[in-house]
């Protein structure tokens, strides 16, 4: 009586902390979860921004505003041949 009496507490305790365990696993999920998620927002956000910096109207504004780059005219191209 005393063996099965401590198998039922062995099991009980068991029970007890296979939950607990599970319990803290799933809350470590959802953090992970929503850490992903926020990741892949950002990750998103980011590519719009390369892709408005790299766009070539931008890149142009940019060498005109700042560096007071022109497109050179027809007499100022040189072509060169090989």
């Amino acid at each position: 009586m005393t063996a099965l009496s401590a198998a039922v507490v062995g099991s009980a305790i068991g029970v007890v902390y296979a939950r607990q365990e599970s319990r803290q696993r799933f809350v470590e999920l959802t953090r992970l979860t929503n850490e992903r998620d926020d990741l892949n927002f950002e990750f998103g956000r980011l590519q719009i921004e390369q892709a408005t910096w790299t766009e070539n109207n931008r890149v142009e504004q940019i060498a005109r505003a700042r560096l007071g780059m022109v497109s050179p005219t027809a007499a100022e191209t040189v072509v060169i041949k090989r």
